[in-house]
């Protein structure tokens, strides 16, 4: 496997760190309960997750429906699963490893990030109760800056105030939204196999480097 010199890394939150499906899925069918619309099957909402809550909301009721949701009921759905998941959203674990690799990481005084498309007010309190937070020197949720993954806008950002060149940072991740904004932005990507990515397989000819888990990341560091 290739090795990489990088000063800054970047990680996705769910599908990458924790485990976040068991409760989204949850609070989507607590809110399609609440609307009157059939729960749907784990797997199906779990491959609507990655690329935000918008999205997510829009493929469960559509789901549910068997067809295209208007924006009223879109905006009471999402007021709804919102109130849902604030329940829950602190339940959720990281993955295997993850503590580890991360620890590891950090002893080498790498510069570490979180960047995800999940509303700040989600962000915060996962990575506290999940013991997270103090590895990473930067957060960027979804509604920090104007766009998000896989706009490229949220790496820039972490590069700039890191102080270091795209081309010194990396993204770990584990989905075609974590490719297209690595890739958009210039900057190595690297994917986990047992994240969400819509349901679909990481595509390994447009990745960098793909890793078992997180403890496998320091050895591909150079």
């Amino acid at each position: 496997m290739s090795q990489f010199k990088v000063s800054a890394l970047m990680f996705d939150l769910d599908g990458t760190l924790l485990n976040t499906a068991p409760e989204i899925a949850h609070a989507a069918n607590a809110m399609l309960t609440e609307l009157g619309l059939p729960p749907l099957p784990y797997a199906q909402i779990k491959g609507y997750i990655g690329e935000g809550a918008q999205v997510l909301i829009q493929s469960c009721l559509a789901g549910a429906l068997h067809d295209v949701p208007d924006q009223a009921l879109q905006a009471t759905a999402q007021h709804l699963f919102f109130a849902h998941y604030a329940n829950n959203v602190t339940d959720s674990l990281p993955f295997d490893g993850v503590q580890d690799g991360l620890a590891v990481l950090k002893q080498r005084n790498l510069k570490l990030a979180c960047v995800t498309n999940k509303p700040e007010k989600f962000t915060r309190p996962l990575l506290e109760a999940s013991g997270l937070a103090d590895f990473f020197e930067i957060v960027v949720s979804g509604d920090t800056l104007p766009k998000k993954k896989p706009d490229p806008i949220q790496l820039h950002h972490i590069c700039a105030e890191f102080d270091v060149m795209e081309m010194e940072a990396m993204l770990v991740g584990d989905s075609a939204t974590d490719i297209a904004a690595a890739q958009a932005a210039g900057c190595f990507i690297v994917t986990v196999p047992y994240g969400y990515n819509q349901g679909k397989p990481i595509d390994e000819s447009q990745v960098d480097a793909m890793i078992r888990d997180l403890t496998e990341l320091p050895s591909i560091l150079m």
